[in-house]
């Protein structure tokens, strides 16, 4: 039985990718686990009060972002990400018990894990058709239901060794061995995760003008204070077409000098900017920080600048009281 008071919802159900990564959250074996069928219920859990965090998947190495996890955060009551955690990824085709790999002619799993063994299944399953799934799990337990309409699936090894009835016909079929899939814990918000030197910040960033030099303008707020973009794609907003934002990843913290006037800079331009969270990196590789853009570099420069306004101000306030009165 569950002993801490903490609850986690993941993308479900059971055998997930997802709850491998939570389960490397350090309380995550004794707290409450539940399951959602979907990115947005996961997260709605979270907006109402169900739950205390979500797992859900953000980034593949081979596929890039998870559109209905960027599009999800991006809009509605705001979250914050707290954590990322690094799942290597490897893939199964299983079927029921008796079903060859001559027998398949359909097969359902995950979309981005269609996308890692397409070739795979080009290769050895010709002409099979990709029936979508919600997730890797799913696809696989819907094998053993009595309305099931495809003939096998794609999921984790976990998933086959736990449950009865399924038979793995192949192992690794990955296109990619070292796919790697990027999940990030959210919660409401609340305080920040304190600064570890191997951070990372993201936000969303609306385009305010469909204009040439739009983007630029937002880049450089990142490039002239030397922080560097680890991930940016652009999704609509749904508003009407050609209307998109920006999903940022950035090298450092909010509370960094360097980090904290670059999104300064585009709230100044993109009013709506979105803080996501900053927290500390998976694979803990620290941020180069040059010379220039340290946080003792913004200080002083701060400094140098209110010291001539502080002697200007002196000085105007001795030439008025040297001045004579009426």
């Amino acid at each position: 039985m569950p002993s801490s008071s903490v609850t986690y919802t993941f993308l479900g159900p059971e055998g997930t990718f997802t709850e491998a990564a939570l389960m490397q959250v350090p309380d995550a074996a004794e707290a409450t686990r539940i399951p959602a069928s979907n990115v947005n219920a996961a997260l709605d859990m979270v907006r109402d009060g169900s739950a205390d965090a979500a797992m859900v998947p953000i980034e593949n190495s081979v596929e890039g972002g998870v559109t209905a996890t960027l599009d999800a955060i991006a809009s509605g009551q705001e979250l914050r990400i707290i954590r990322e955690v690094l799942v290597p990824i490897s893939f199964v085709l299983v079927a029921r018990h008796g079903v060859n790999v001559a027998d398949i002619h359909r097969i359902s799993t995950h979309g981005h894990a269609w996308a890692q063994c397409r070739l795979w299944v080009d290769s050895n399953i010709p002409g099979a058709e990709y029936v979508p799934g919600s997730s890797t799990a799913a696809a696989a337990m819907g094998l053993l239901t009595d309305d099931v309409h495809y003939d096998a699936a794609i999921c984790a090894p976990i998933v086959a060794q736990e449950q009865q009835g399924l038979s793995v016909l192949a192992e690794n079929i990955g296109d990619n061995p070292g796919a790697v899939t990027r999940f990030i814990l959210v919660s409401r918000p609340g305080a920040l995760p304190e600064r570890t030197g191997a951070d990372k910040t993201t936000v969303v960033v609306p385009l305010p003008e469909d204009r040439p030099g739009a983007l630029m303008e937002i880049l450089d707020q990142f490039a002239t204070r030397g922080v560097n973009l680890s991930r940016i794609e652009s999704r609509p907003t749904g508003q009407y077409l050609g209307h998109y934002f920006f999903s940022i990843d950035a090298d450092g913290h909010i509370g960094d000098a360097r980090v904290s006037d670059a999104l300064a800079g585009l709230h100044r331009i993109s009013p709506a900017t979105r803080f996501l969270g900053s927290y500390g990196r998976a694979d803990a590789q620290g941020t180069v920080v040059a010379p220039h853009t340290s946080d003792e570099a913004f200080r002083s420069a701060h400094q140098w600048v209110d010291g001539i306004l502080q002697r200007g101000s002196t000085r105007a306030e001795s030439a008025f009281g040297a001045s004579p009165t009426a």
